[in-house]
């Protein structure tokens, strides 16, 4: 009889997984040190390279010598094949299981062990074996995807970067970066459902929804961030495109204004006395012209005891200081569109709330109007608006939709116009003059002073004529125009040497600028300035 002859049956091992439990928590810091970036005349010598989310995301920007232009290059960390595989089978499982809701409600170390504790789960349950390094690796496009705004998280993590530009899938995504300036990236969303899927996230994170029926998108970010966004073909050709404006939480400082010659410091120390002394400043330019970024920076002049009531369209104002009161505008909701919160209604409701000073993100329409009678009425306000010139500004103010009078003009009483300029070849920002309101006619026509200019031919900023503003102030405190001068000149001074020390800090000088109004003297000494 034939033995009977055994078959070996293979049975499938199950992987190993349970040691995933015991991984450590992968350290990662979405806001790491700032560096200092110095501007580089010759662009072909532009080489540096930061960390935007540690240890994980870098950013390289370089000079290309193929492209001829500077680049943006994203750095993160690189997956196998087989880790994008794994990455991608663990991010549809927990597309499934995690509250979305959630996430974006809880504090930053809630979530990184939110998304720890379930990658952990995942790996285990769906049997798929990591290497420590291949944890670390996939726990970041987890975090970056989750918690933040996917492919884009980087670039919204990047101090330097004021806006993202999306043109359409296909297309490389570009920035602008306050030091480089327009820069090419290497991110492109090659898939359009991606990117499709992107810009509802931005809708969603905005508390706002976009789709075929409402193809555009004009709203902010829970940061302050503002995003405009289109959905289909026949709003841009391209179909899905994004732009976000980043807000900044720490603004450009007056020492760093100086740094990167948008203004003198005898422009600021100029500004500065004008803010004490409750002058009315309006600040024009046009789109991208540094508007806002130095109605931020004035503001670091407004005494410290003082209330500040702001008021804006979208968020983008970050005054340092604790008696602030912000404010911002909201779109009709709703059955029936209503709801609405306008600039009007705001600004109108700030008289009411005590303000020693109005500040307005842009004065566009009738809300202007409320303004200038708080002027009239003694409120001291600080505002921006759209325009190039003195005289386009005062033909806007008297024209629809704000059709001022000429003589509520008059408690206007100085216009910094913001330019965006090319000098040697680099764009930049300048304050292009400063122009005093000394007088509005009944027809309309504005007598001016301009005490400050910046030559373009020489990129130097230049004193005119002596400021009629100092007069005014005498007239109204009671100040002698020499001890206005001799302070003046102090603050000259003042404001130079915080800048010669690289002293640039939001915190450091504010800290100086409220020390100054307590103790003048002290702080004069501390700097050696007699």
């Amino acid at each position: 009889m034939a033995e009977k002859v055994k078959k070996e049956v293979k049975v499938e091992k199950k992987p190993d997984t349970t040691y995933i439990k015991d991984y450590p928590r992968p350290p990662i810091n979405f806001s790491p040190v700032i560096p200092p970036l110095k501007r580089i005349k010759d662009k072909t010598q532009v080489d540096v390279r930061y960390c935007l989310i540690a240890p994980f995301a870098f950013v390289h920007i370089y000079w290309d010598p193929e492209l001829y232009e500077v680049v943006y290059d994203l750095e993160e960390p690189l997956l196998t094949e087989e880790e994008e595989k794994k990455k991608e089978e663990i991010i549809v499982a927990m597309s499934n299981m995690i509250d979305h809701e959630t996430v974006v409600e809880k504090e930053k170390t809630k979530l990184l062990e939110y998304i720890d504790k379930r990658l952990k789960i995942l790996a285990i349950e769906l049997g798929i074996e990591l290497s420590y390094e291949s944890y670390k690796k996939i726990f970041y496009y987890l975090c970056r995807d989750f918690v933040g705004f996917n492919e884009a998280e980087p670039l919204l993590r990047d101090y330097f970067v004021e806006d993202i530009e999306c043109n359409g899938a296909n297309s490389p995504v570009y920035v602008v970066h306050r030091v480089y300036r327009n820069l090419r990236t290497n991110l492109v969303f090659r898939d359009i459902d991606r990117l499709q899927s992107f810009v509802e996230k931005l809708a969603q994170r905005c508390g706002k929804y976009i789709s075929y029926a409402k193809p555009i998108l004009d709203a902010s970010l829970p940061d302050g961030s503002r995003v405009n966004a289109t959905y289909t073909k026949d709003i841009t050709s391209k179909g899905r495109t994004f732009t976000i404006r980043k807000f900044t939480k720490t603004p450009w400082t007056p020492p760093q204004l100086i740094a990167f010659g948008t203004l003198s410091p005898e422009i600021l120390a100029y500004l500065w006395l004008l803010v004490q002394y409750k002058m009315n400043i309006l600040i024009a330019g046009g789109t991208s012209a540094g508007k806002t970024t130095l109605l931020n920076a004035i503001a670091f002049f407004i005494p410290p005891e003082s209330r500040v009531v702001s008021i804006e369209d979208t968020r983008e104002l970050n005054l340092p200081r604790d008696n602030w009161l912000p404010s911002v505008a909201r779109n009709a909701t709703g059955v029936g569109n209503s709801g609405e919160i306008s600039l009007f209604d705001l600004l109108r409701s700030s008289f009411r709330q005590n303000p020693d000073y109005v500040v307005v993100g842009e004065v566009r329409g009738a809300e202007a109007s409320v303004l200038f009678q708080g002027m009239a009425s003694g409120h001291s306000s600080i505002s921006t608006i759209h325009a190039d010139s003195v005289d386009t500004l005062i033909k806007r103010l008297e024209t629809p939709p704000i059709e001022l009078s000429p003589t509520l003009l008059n408690v206007l009483d100085c216009v910094c116009i913001m330019t965006h300029a090319i000098v040697n070849k680099e764009e930049t920002r300048k304050l292009k003059e400063v122009v005093e309101i000394i007088n509005v006619t009944l027809d309309g026509i504005a007598l001016t002073n301009t005490p400050f200019v910046w030559n373009a031919l020489e990129n130097e900023f230049y004193s005119k004529k002596n400021s009629k503003i100092f007069e005014k102030i005498r007239k109204r405190y009671g100040i002698k125009v020499e001890d206005l001068e001799v302070e003046f000149k102090r603050r000259v001074q003042l404001l130079y040497k915080i800048y010669q020390q690289g002293i640039f800090k939001f915190e450091e000088v504010q800290e100086i600028v409220n020390e100054y109004y307590k103790k003048p003297q002290e702080i004069l000494k501390r700097f050696e300035i007699e």
